[in-house]
Order: C-alpha cells, then sequence, then structure tokens
C-alpha cells in the first residue's frame, strides 16, 4: 500500500497499524480509535493538527517499507 495525502488513516491503520500508530501519535492524535478519526484523509488530520503533510508521508511509507 503507497500512502498518499489523500489516503484515509483508518485504512492506514488497518493495513499497517503497528507500523504506522506511532506516527499519528507523535503529531498529536490521540483518538486513533475515534470513528472522526479514521474517516480522515492523512491531509485532514495534518491540517487540524499542524503537521505538514508531506512529511508525515514519507515518515508514513518508510514505516511500512515503501
Amino acid at each position: 500500500m503507497i500512502i498518499t495525502k489523500d489516503s484515509i488513516i483508518g485504512d492506514i491503520l488497518d493495513a499497517h497499524g503497528e507500523a504506522t500508530a506511532p506516527y499519528f501519535l507523535e503529531m498529536g492524535m490521540h483518538c486513533l480509535g475515534c470513528p472522526a478519526s479514521r474517516g480522515e484523509s492523512v491531509a485532514q488530520a495534518c491540517a487540524v493538527h499542524g503537521v505538514d503533510a508531506d512529511e508525515l508521508v514519507k515518515k508514513l511509507n518508510e514505516a511500512v517499507g515503501n
């Protein structure tokens, strides 16, 4: 799975939760199980939390071996 800014967080966590959850927690997204957060795209979550989406996408893809 290639992760992009449009990827849905719930899909990322379902496919690669152990590898990616720490990065979401690091950005301040502590409610990973909440339905609202699981339905957000990476870009939406980054906008809310003031995180650079491109940098997070890079880290997430590295974490899952892309």
